[in-house]
């Protein structure tokens, strides 16, 4: 009987600690809360930003920031800018300030954009393997193949169009001189062969004016799969991620995958473009090209002679990517083309 009172003394004792360590915790909690109250009324978060280890300023918002400096290198600023190559990017760690002291975000992306480099964009003509003239735009391009086919040139159907990338813009001709400096009477031995290939600039930009096709063209080259993977995105798919219909083809795998030629040619572009992350791009000849995006890591660069099957970069996700693949394009004068129609 004792030993049953003895019992019920000790559970009571062990209730009331139990009560009282409850109601210190819950002292600790509020007085926590309003500890972190006093902080959040006088300092607010923020983002100390660093450039090359370099402390370059406070900004509010990173994923504002980094959006702004995305959208700058996808589109650049000026007349003819097609996108700008930025190596370094800001890194972001989060801290908490006093209040009504200032953040700079301006100065924070006029600091990181001062450090690209501009890529214009405009058109060549081009008429045996060489570069005739250049023009600003593929409107005034096709119109000057247009006319010249009109007045039944004699070289209208050896004239091919390429798209070019350069940090220095060439001098532009107005359609109407192109048209006279290209003219020529017929000529009954005329023998020409229609070549369309370049080693000055690079053909790289994928927006929203490429055309999307679904024909099958001969591009007079056997192409190999460059990775071995599962294809994750379709050509001509139309996702919220992009803004505009798929380019190319997207075959996930793992990082550091090698990444091969699908044909032989010459490098013609290798470096850094905006939402493609690390490109490679491939001239085959005969205005056939093919590109490599989103890699981690290049293997080539650009004037590079390379085989079919040769390494010229390892899989990533670098770029607008969201996971490890690589983002394959075949285009042909300009023009892009389904690549499971020849491969995969």
């Amino acid at each position: 009987m004792k030993e049953g009172v003895f019992t019920i003394i000790k559970g009571k004792k062990v209730l009331i600690k139990c009560r009282s360590l409850i109601k210190l915790l819950a002292i600790l909690a509020v007085g926590g809360l309003i500890i972190f109250a006093a902080i959040m009324f006088i300092y607010k978060p923020i983002y100390s930003v660093t450039l090359n280890g370099e402390f370059i300023g406070y900004c509010t918002d990173k994923t504002e920031m980094q959006n702004k400096i995305n959208t700058y290198m996808d589109e650049g600023s000026g007349e003819n800018v097609a996108f700008v190559e930025i190596n370094d990017l800001p890194e972001y760690k989060i801290c908490f300030l006093k209040k009504g002291i200032t953040t700079d975000d301006e100065g924070i992306f006029n600091k990181v954009i001062s450090q690209g480099k501009n890529y214009y964009t405009y058109y060549a003509l081009v008429e045996d393997d060489k570069e005739k003239l250049y023009v600003k735009t593929l409107e005034e391009a096709e119109e000057t193949l247009e006319q010249l086919k009109e007045k039944k040139s004699a070289n209208a159907s050896d004239i091919t169009i390429e798209e070019k990338y350069d940090t220095e813009l060439a001098k532009l001709t107005s359609t109407n001189d192109a048209v006279s400096k290209l003219y020529e009477e017929k000529k009954t031995d005329s023998n020409r062969i229609m070549l369309a290939s370049t080693n000055r600039g690079v053909t790289t930009r994928v927006s929203t004016s490429t055309k999307i096709s679904s024909k099958k063209v001969n591009l007079g080259i056997k192409l190999i799969e460059p990775v071995k993977g599962i294809i994750t995105g379709r050509y001509a798919d139309i996702s919220s991620v992009r803004s505009s219909a798929h380019t190319g083809l997207d075959i996930a795998a793992p990082a550091g995958t090698k990444i091969s030629a699908a044909a032989s040619g010459t490098v013609v572009f290798a470096g850094t473009k905006g939402s493609f992350g690390k490109m490679v791009v491939i001239s085959h000849g005969n205005g056939v090209q093919t590109y490599y995006a989103h890699c981690s890591s290049l293997l080539v660069s650009k004037g590079d002679t390379v085989k079919q099957g040769q390494a010229i970069a390892r899989v990533g996700k670098t770029g607008n990517a969201t996971g490890n693949h690589l983002h394959l394009e075949i285009r042909v004068n300009g023009q892009s083309y389904n690549p499971q129609k020849y491969l995969y």
